[in-house]
C-alpha cells in the first residue's frame, strides 16, 4: 500500500477514486506514566513515555487506515493527513485519513 501526503504518486496515474479511507484510535494516559512524567516535569526534558504512547497510537491509526483502503480494493492512499483531538481529560484520539485510489503505471 502506497501512502502519500501528496495528491499524486510519481510515475502513476490515478484511475479510480474509491473514497475516504480512515483509521482512528483513542489512547488514555496511565497513572504510572503520569507519575514518571510529573517527575520529569521537575527536571525538564522530553517525556519519552508520552512520546512512545503517541507514536504507537499514530502507527495503529495508520495501520487501520491502510486496512480500510485495502478493503475498498485500493492500491494507494493520497492526501493522507493525521489529526489529533482531546476526547476527555487524559485521553486523545488520533485520526489518520486520506483518499483511497487505484493506480496504473504511467506509460
Amino acid at each position: 500500500m502506497i501512502v502519500a501526503t501528496t495528491e499524486t504518486i510519481a510515475g502513476h496515474d490515478i484511475i479510480e477514486v474509491l473514497g475516504l479511507a480512515r483509521g482512528n484510535v483513542i489512547r488514555a494516559k496511565h497513572v504510572g506514566t503520569d507519575i514518571i512524567a510529573g517527575l520529569r516535569n521537575l527536571v525538564g526534558g522530553e517525556v519519552s513515555e508520552y512520546t512512545k504512547l503517541m507514536a504507537e497510537a499514530r502507527e495503529q491509526a495508520l495501520d487501520r487506515m491502510a486496512a480500510d483502503a485495502r478493503a475498498m480494493g485500493a492500491d494507494a492512499i493520497v492526501g493522507m493527513r493525521i489529526s489529533t483531538a482531546m476526547v476527555m481529560q487524559g485521553s486523545a484520539e488520533i485520526l489518520a485519513y486520506g483518499t483511497a485510489v487505484r493506480l496504473a503505471p504511467r506509460s
